[in-house]
């Protein structure tokens, strides 16, 4: 049977950071977009506040601040090469993330099969956020049935890569999961644990545990 590898970017495929932070640094905001991220890891805000806000900072965003901050993250290497290798092996990878859905799809250039973040208006911005779309850590498992029923898999088909609190409900029901540079939100929730830059000796501990 084969598996689906369930990807999270804000610090997982990103070292470090978030896609917000990225973004905001072309603006000259990434301290404000810090603040923001220290917040909803804290339970001060969830994750529509947390839109909400990160829209008000990027009033004059452009596709190509979007772009630069894109092209400059500090992206985990052999990305392409993970996901050109599940492809190979007749496998399915997804990226599904809280992060605005106009950065998290740019990720299907790279070889994803899928790939779902929070619903933002388009670039530049006319349009408030609906909250009504935006992810949180529970509508990442709402996302993952949905790709299982698109791929033909189950849940028990699935490996979950991810690092913090957003991913603990995903990690919860899935067999394989692989804690990337994780905060201690998931001690002890993962079945295998990386910390490093290279995303492809990441996979290859859930390679090892098929």
């Amino acid at each position: 049977m084969a598996r689906l590898h369930l990807f999270d970017l804000d610090g997982t495929l990103l070292h470090g950071t978030t896609a917000p932070v990225e973004i905001s640094r072309q603006l000259g905001l990434d301290t404000e977009a810090v603040a923001l991220d220290r917040a909803i890891a804290q339970g001060l805000i969830g994750p529509p506040e947390y839109a909400a806000h990160v829209r008000e900072l990027w009033a004059d965003l452009t596709e190509a601040h979007v772009d630069a901050a894109f092209q400059g993250a500090p992206w985990l290497s052999r990305i392409r090469d993970v996901w050109a290798e599940i492809r190979d092996a007749g496998e399915y990878c997804a990226v599904v993330s809280l992060s605005p859905s106009f950065f998290v799809e740019r990720l299907l250039e790279w070889g994803a099969h899928a790939a779902h973040g929070s619903r933002f208006p388009a670039v530049p911005f006319t349009e408030p956020v609906d909250p009504s779309g935006v992810l949180s850590a529970a509508a990442k498992v709402i996302v993952a049935d949905r790709l299982c029923a698109e791929f033909g898999v189950t849940r028990a088909d699935c490996v979950a890569y991810g690092d913090s609190s957003s991913d603990k409900e995903l990690f919860a029901v899935v067999p394989v999961s692989v804690a990337v540079n994780a905060d201690d939100h998931l001690a002890g929730l993962a079945s295998h644990s990386y910390t490093g830059r290279d995303l492809w000796d990441a996979y290859e501990l859930a390679v090892d545990a098929r």
